[in-house]
C-alpha cells in the first residue's frame, strides 16, 4: 500500500548530475527508511541538515509496511493503536517540512571515507554521494524472503504466481490460491483471502501454528464448514505446463503425495535478515548488530551513527520508541561534523520561533 504522503523521490537534477558523474553532495546520508530512518529525518531537520534518504524497498515504511501494514500497533508513545501504515504516514508527514529526498529501491553497495572526512557512498542504481555524515537506520539489515525448498519453483517469481507478499489483494479475486506457513501472515491472508478467492487451501509441515490463536480458530472453522481447507504436509514438487504453475505436489506426514491445482502460490516462511554490504564497511560488528556508545550512537568509524535495530549496547532494546531516542541524540552528535564552527543548543518545539519557522507553523501567542 502506497504512502499518501508525497515524497520527493531522486528528482530530476541530482539524477541528471550523477548520470554526468558528479556525486550528489549531503550533509547526512540516512540508510533506510523505516520508522526510526524516518524519524531521524526529523531530528536532523530540527537542527536545519537536510537528509537524503535511501532504502531497498520500493516505498518508505520498512518492515512495518512491508511485513505488517494493517496490524495494530500498540506501543508509540501517545498513540494508543496505529498500523504499521498509519505510524509510516505520519512520520511521513511529520518530516514533511524537511523535504528529504528519497531514493528507493537501492541498496547502498560502496561506503568509504575519504582524506577530507567525508564519505564516498554509491548505491546499487550507480547514485553516488559525498556525505558529511550517514546513519544507518537499516532495522535488522537487508533481508530477504524464506524461499520453498523445492528445486526450479522459484522461476514463477517472474510471472507473479509465487509470491511472498500480498500487494493488492484484488488480483487473486476468483483464483485457486495455496498459502505456505503457519504463522500471522499466513494465517491472516489466508482468512482474508478466503472470501474473495475462489479457493484457498493452507499447508503447513505440523499441527502446531505460530499464529495467534483466534486466528487458528477461524481457520479451523471454515475448514469445517468447507470453505477452505488445511493440509499438514509439504511441498515437495510441482507441474507446469508452458512456463505456467500449475499444480504443487504435497507430501503429507503420512508419506502421501497429491497433487493439487492452483493458479497462485503464496509462500510466508518468515524473513532471512542479513547485514549484506553493512558487514564491509569496517564497523565494529557483534552478533550481525553494529556496536555502538550510548552517548550519542556513533559507530567505531567518527561520522557513522547507527540508530534503531541495526545497533547493539549494553542494556538494547529492539523496540521503535528506543530507536526515536537513539535518532535525537545521534542527530545532536552529527552536528560537529556539519557545522564545525557553530555552537549548537538544544531548544524546544514547544517555545522556539527558530524552531517554528525551520517547521513552517506560527508561534503561538500566549495572553
Amino acid at each position: 500500500m502506497q504512502s499518501t504522503v508525497d515524497m520527493i523521490v531522486n528528482p530530476a537534477i541530482p539524477e541528471a548530475l550523477n548520470a554526468a558523474g558528479a556525486p550528489i553532495e549531503a550533509d547526512a546520508v540516512i540508510v533506510g527508511a523505516g520508522p526510526v530512518g524516518l524519524f531521524q529525518v526529523f531530528e536532523l531537520g530540527l537542527l536545519e541538515i537536510k537528509a537524503h534518504v535511501i532504502d531497498a524497498l520500493v516505498q518508505a515504511g520498512g518492515q512495518p509496511i512491508e511485513l505488517y501494514p494493517d496490524k495494530p500497533i500498540y506501543d508509540i508513545p501517545a498513540i494508543p493503536v496505529c498500523t504499521g501504515q498509519e505510524l509510516t504516514d505520519a512520520l511521513l508527514k511529520q518530516c514533511e517540512p524537511f523535504k528529504p529526498t528519497f531514493h528507493l529501491g537501492q541498496v547502498v553497495t560502496q561506503l568509504a571515507k575519504r582524506e577530507d572526512g567525508r564519505f564516498d557512498v554509491e548505491t546499487s542504481a550507480g547514485t553516488r554521494f559525498i556525505s558529511k555524515t550517514v546513519f544507518i537506520a537499516g532495522g535488522v539489515g537487508a533481508f530477504e524472503p524464506r524461499k520453498p525448498k523445492v528445486e526450479g519453483i522459484t522461476q514463477f517469481e517472474g510471472n507473479g504466481q509465487l509470491a511472498y507478499r500480498v500487494r493488492d489483494p484484488k488480483q487473486y479475486a476468483g483464483k485457486n490460491v495455496v498459502i505456505l506457513g503457519g504463522g500471522d501472515s499466513a494465517l491472516d491472508w489466508a482468512l482474508s483471502l478466503q472470501p474473495i478467492a475462489e479457493s484457498v487451501t493452507l499447508i503447513h509441515r505440523r499441527d502446531e501454528f505460530r499464529a495467534a490463536p483466534a486466528s487458528v480458530a477461524k481457520m479451523k472453522a471454515l475448514c469445517d464448514a468447507q470453505e477452505m481447507m488445511y493440509i499438514t504436509g509439504q511441498v515437495t514438487g510441482f507441474e507446469a505446463e508452458e512456463d505456467v504453475l500449475k499444480e504443487v505436489k504435497v507430501t503429507s506426514l503420512d508419506g502421501v503425495t497429491r497433487r493439487l491445482p492452483l493458479d497462485n502460490l503464496l509462500a510466508f516462511f518468515g524473513l532471512s535478515p542479513r547485514l549484506g554490504p553493512i558487514a564491509e564497511w569496517g564497523l565494529d560488528i557483534e552478533r550481525r548488530q553494529v556496536k555502538v556508545d550510548t552517548e550519542k550512537f556513533e559507530t567505531s568509524i567518527p561520522g557513522i551513527f547507527a540508530v534503531g535495530d541495526i545497533n547493539t549496547y549494553p542494556g538494547k532494546k529492539k523496540l521503535i520508541l528506543s530507536g526515536f531516542h537513539e535518532a535525537a541524540l545521534a542527530a545532536f552528535g552529527s552536528a560537529k561534523y556539519i557545522f564545525p564552527d557553530k555552537k549548537v543548543s538544544l531548544q524546544y518545539t514547544t517555545t522556539s520561533t527558530k524552531l517554528h519557522n525551520v517547521l513552517g507553523v506560527e508561534s503561538p501567542v500566549f495572553d
